[in-house]
């Protein structure tokens, strides 16, 4: 960061430099605004635009301070600007500074807001993963102070989905591509999953990213009662005047989640029927509730205890790494247990006064699935197997859900690894080491050695403890595929494969998870002994840990997929050459080779289109119908050539005076089409009216054209759907109609 970067954002944080505009929220039936969104501006000046100012804020390590200056200039900016009840204002809390004191300072500002200030606080998914346990920890305080929560960008990233059943957020906002982009499986998924849930809790839906009336009729279809984006305000210092306001009511306040004063096992209701069972039977059930829990996928938070660390066995660590893989969040908890057992697993150990420890639990909740096993160990002696637990499997979403409440509620903060710490050498570092340290004895080291001998996969182990992190182990397969034998590659960084050609992107990612200290797969350019042959490495990258949970080395599994791939780019490249053929073939049949303009097959399918969301939403179509006047003079005095380019230059005259939604198309010859959707149907024929005159004046200006200024004129007629007809068809004869009326007006 630069000094003067640096020195304007001290100035913006000890001079409160920062501003904040609302953007209206609106309710979809009644067209009122019943909220406005606080959005943080800088200075003008470098530190402007909210993403450059937060982005230097996180390089200088002071993101908390313009987090909590950006909350107090919202509140002020609300309080000043009159919006107070029954208005609500919507303030975000950044994800990264939610293990930096939040809640305190949270309260501050509520013991200092007027009665009349109503909040909701904006939280995104990217709190979720890195800082669950904080993340509950503020929700339950926003909820004491009095506040609403809303759960933002849902839809961009499936934790939003698997979290929303524990957060409970009174107003769930639609990632703006929802409404904006084509509806397809995906976004049916979502809005399954959204809906639901505000059935269940009468959560209000929020669609983002509204900016025409076509998203209004779609947003309406995804379930959404209120909306936000261009087509109601843009972000701006005070109201909006132009609308009504009225009030935002919130669904009832959800009851007490539990903390971590509170086990699942507690979590069941006072009369459940508990049985009896071995540890055996335990497992079983567990394994059963897994299988259901990758079933349901991404939109999965999966919550365990292990009572210990050994617990979690060899067996269970191949378990848990495939749910990290298929699910959307996981946790395991027990005595011992690191911040992160495994890449994609998030842990904790427990204390020896907590509950959780006398407890074997499995929680999965998701929008459409929950359940749970509690089980309370009985302190049997004797075989592990055989100790006896009393339980409870529950289908009942609010005990899963405070189930898992309780446990999550638990999950350590992530560790933040740095490139020093990464980079102490211990003594120990030397010596290879294999993946899991459960597995110990000098006769299973040993048949793990002859099985990566004897695995067709190149095995390699990095040391991260050492400079420059270099190889400590190869296997025979490693040294085939590099060409070169163990004494030469053993010692060195394996960037020694890569050549001029290697993807720096794909490199660039394997470092930042190996820093990050992540699991990652990525398939590399890489090249083969003294001869340099090109080959292709699929490249499996897993963190190996120390009983600390530190990541010490980096086991690595490569794979020559050269065939594969070069069948797949041959493939590619003959897709492309089909898609460029029908693209080109689609471009023929709808487009008009001069003007690039859509032709009027193409106008046709789209009006025809807009017409039934006019209908759906309650809105008009207008159709114009535009002949250009003097055409054929000019071409006839100047030639064919130049009055295409006459042509050329009237049609972009035509688009520039036109919204970015409205539709344009060449007829033919000198006859365009205009298409003016999401029109008001009470004012559709004045709108229309005055497009075609303004069209008009644009056409009848002067077109240098071959050292010449020549003037054409235009006769423009119009219809709506609202008065002249229902489709396409009516409304280009009604239009044509009056084309033709006003061209023997003007003679």
């Amino acid at each position: 960061m630069s000094n003067t970067m640096s020195s304007t954002l001290d100035e913006i944080l000890t001079g409160g430099g920062v501003r904040s505009v609302f953007q209206p929220i609106v309710d979809l039936d009644s067209g009122a605004v019943v909220a406005y969104e606080a959005l943080a501006r800088g200075p003008v000046g470098p530190l402007q635009a909210p993403d450059t100012l937060f982005t230097v804020a996180r390089s200088a390590g002071r993101l908390g301070e313009l987090d909590a200056l950006c909350r107090s200039a919202a509140f002020r900016g609300a309080v000043a600007e009159g919006l107070l009840a029954p208005l609500t204002v919507f303030v975000n809390v950044e994800p990264e500074v939610l293990d930096t004191a939040p809640l305190e300072e949270l309260l501050t500002i509520a013991d200092g807001a007027p009665a009349e200030l109503r909040v909701v606080v904006e939280i995104t998914e990217r709190a979720i993963a890195a800082r669950p346990a904080e993340l509950l920890a503020t929700v339950q305080r926003i909820r004491e102070i009095g506040w609403g929560l809303a759960l933002d960008d849902v839809g961009a990233d499936s934790m939003s989905l698997a979290f929303m059943p524990l957060l409970q957020p009174d107003v769930v906002k639609l990632d703006l591509r929802l409404v904006q982009d084509r509806p397809g499986p995906e976004v049916a998924e979502i809005m399954n999953a959204v809906n639901a849930y505000a059935e269940r809790t009468g959560a209000l839906v929020l669609a983002e990213g509204i900016e025409t009336q076509a998203h209004v009729v779609q947003a309406l279809a995804l379930g959404a009662t209120l909306g936000q984006g261009w087509l109601f305000g843009r972000p701006q210092p005070g109201p909006a005047g132009h609308l009504p306001t009225a009030e935002l009511v919130l669904p009832a306040v959800p009851a007490g989640t539990p903390g971590t004063d509170v086990s699942p096992f507690a979590c069941l209701p006072a009369g459940t029927p508990l049985r009896r069972s071995p540890k055996l039977l335990l497992i079983e059930l567990s394994k059963q509730l897994e299988r259901h829990a990758m079933r349901v996928g991404e939109t999965a938070v999966v919550a365990a205890t292990f009572q210990d660390a050994r617990h979690f066995t060899p067996s269970t660590v191949g378990r848990y790494r495939e749910l990290a893989a298929r699910t959307g969040f996981v946790c395991a908890l027990g005595e011992g247990l690191p911040a992160e057992p495994l890449p994609g697993v998030r842990g904790a150990t427990l204390a020896d006064t907590d509950q959780v420890r006398g407890e074997w639990d499995l929680a999965v909740l998701s929008p459409h699935f929950s359940a749970a096993l509690l089980a309370r160990d009985l302190g049997d002696e004797g075989p592990d197997m055989e100790r006896m637990f009393e339980y409870a499997v529950t289908y009942d979403r609010t005990t899963v859900a405070r189930a898992a409440h309780a446990l999550v509620a638990r999950v350590a903060p992530r560790a933040e690894r740095t490139v020093g710490q990464m980079q102490q050498r211990t003594a120990a570092s030397t010596a290879p080491r294999l993946p899991d340290p459960t597995v110990t004895g000098p006769a299973v080291e040993g048949l793990l050695h002859r099985a990566l001998a004897a695995t067709t996969s190149g095995v390699v182990i990095v040391d991260l403890l050492a400079p420059d992190q270099p190889l400590v182990y190869v296997n025979r397969a490693f040294e085939e595929l590099s060409g070169a034998p163990r004494e030469e590659v053993l010692g060195r960084n394996c960037r020694f494969l890569q050549t001029g050609d290697t993807d720096l992107a794909a490199v660039a990612r394997i470092r930042e998870a190996i820093k990050d200290g992540r699991e990652c797969r990525e398939t590399l350019l890489n090249h083969r002994g003294p001869q340099r042959t090109p080959w292709w490495n699929e490249l499996h990258l897993a963190p190996v840990t120390d009983a600390s949970g530190r990541v010490v080395q980096y086991i690595g599994v490569q794979n020559d997929v050269t065939a594969r791939v070069e069948a797949e780019r041959s493939l590619a490249r003959e897709q492309d050459r089909t898609r460029q053929y029908l693209a080109r073939i689609e471009q023929l049949a709808y487009t008009d080779p001069l003007t690039n303009l859509p032709n009027r097959r193409r106008l046709q399918e789209q009006v025809e289109l807009a017409l039934w969301e006019a209908a759906a939403g309650g809105t008009a179509v207008g159709l114009l119908f535009v002949d250009l006047d003097g055409f054929k003079a000019v071409n006839d005095r100047l030639g064919h050539a130049a009055g295409d380019e006459l042509l050329v230059t009237i049609s972009q005259r035509l688009r520039a005076g036109l919204r970015r939604t409205d539709l344009l198309a060449r007829l033919g010859g000198d006859e365009f089409l205009v298409a003016l959707p999401g029109l008001d149907p009470h004012a559709a024929a004045a709108e229309a009216d005055r497009v075609a005159s303004h069209l008009a004046e644009l056409v009848g200006a002067p077109v240098p054209l071959r050292g010449v200024d020549v003037q054409v004129g235009a006769s423009i007629g119009w219809a709506t759907s609202q008065d002249d007809g229902a489709d396409f068809a009516g409304l280009l004869h009604c239009a044509d109609q009056r084309m033709y009326q006003v061209k023997q007006l003007v003679g």
